[in-house]
């Protein structure tokens, strides 16, 4: 059994449909399968296209593996495959190469060239090769759907704290550390830059975060971050900055991840930089509340402290 799609995110709607694969799977005593695209399908038919992602790939099979499935598979999107119609995806692709013999599909989810067909034309393509197809339900947050769209609204307004409930897990940003202005060292809040690993990940909207950040040697800190420009300092240049609390190493070069837990504020200009280390100096100290609960992890099993 399998269903079929991108799965960004791997948010809270696309593990509805897994659960629903995975207890149908179970009661037909069939293997449950994710066929899902390494790239993003129209970034194969649009060589312009960029888009804004909430999983790098390596994310995606990280989460994906974290579901109750027996496989995950990759299915190569190509301008070939984009151009068959549902019902010979179906039949060729589905039956035919992956012997698919029940796929379910979610509420809202078209394929096929053009995307002209809906769910009663599928159901009646499996049924002329021998597959049975099904459409899951609707997984709602309040009154609406939960969406990979929804969440990325939400991480473009700051509003971290609500995109970790939809997406079951705190935004994560992977980058290396490279050479800044030093500005925030004059202020006594060293910050790393950060260099996004994969520049189609979206950054969330401008302010000031608590973040959990775990280093490549596997140790874990709580920090501080900016995204957004200088103001105070009059830089144009939109930037993401980490202050690591309680750490004085150097990290320039190493490759960390961040987990956006919640934005503190949002970006404003100061009368002088005594006004805005005061501020950090709030900052800092409303992150450690925020953050204060220990987690297991790293080498040690400990947040460092």
């Amino acid at each position: 059994m399998a269903t079929v799609g991108f799965f960004d995110g791997v948010h809270r709607g696309h593990r509805f449909l897994i659960d629903s694969m995975c207890e149908l799977a179970a009661r037909k005593r069939l293997h449950a399968a994710v066929l899902t695209f390494p790239a993003h399908p129209r970034e194969v038919l649009r060589k312009d296209f960029e888009p804004s992602l909430l999983n790098s790939f390596d994310e995606k099979t990280a989460q994906l593996a974290t579901t109750g499935i027996d496989a995950c598979f990759l299915l190569d999107f190509t301008p070939e495959l984009a151009a068959l119609p549902a019902r010979d995806f179906i039949a060729g692709v589905l039956s035919q190469q992956w012997h698919v013999d029940t796929l379910l599909v979610g509420y809202d989810h078209r394929f096929g060239h053009n995307r002209t067909d809906g769910f009663e034309q599928y159901a009646a393509y499996g049924r002329a090769c021998g597959m049975e197809v099904l459409r899951a339900g609707i997984c709602r947050a309040g009154e609406e759907a939960v969406s990979a769209s929804r969440i990325r609204q939400l991480l473009s307004e700051g509003n971290v704290e609500e995109a970790a409930q939809l997406l079951t897990y705190p935004y994560p940003l992977k980058g290396r550390v490279v050479h800044g202005s030093r500005t925030g060292r004059e202020l006594g809040f060293p910050t790393a830059n950060i260099e996004a690993s994969d520049r189609r990940k979206i950054i969330p909207g401008a302010g000031v975060y608590a973040v959990r950040v775990s280093l490549c040697d596997g140790r874990r800190y709580k920090g501080m971050l900016s995204v957004g420009n200088r103001p105070t300092f009059g830089s144009e240049k939109n930037s993401v900055e980490v202050h690591l609390l309680h750490f004085s190493d150097t990290i320039y070069d190493c490759e960390i991840e961040i987990a956006f837990i919640r934005r503190l504020r949002a970006n404003r200009k100061f009368d002088t930089p005594a006004a805005l280390a005061a501020q950090l100096t709030e900052d800092c100290r409303t992150t450690d509340l925020i953050l204060s609960q220990p987690i297991l992890s790293g080498r040690d099993g400990q947040e460092h402290e």
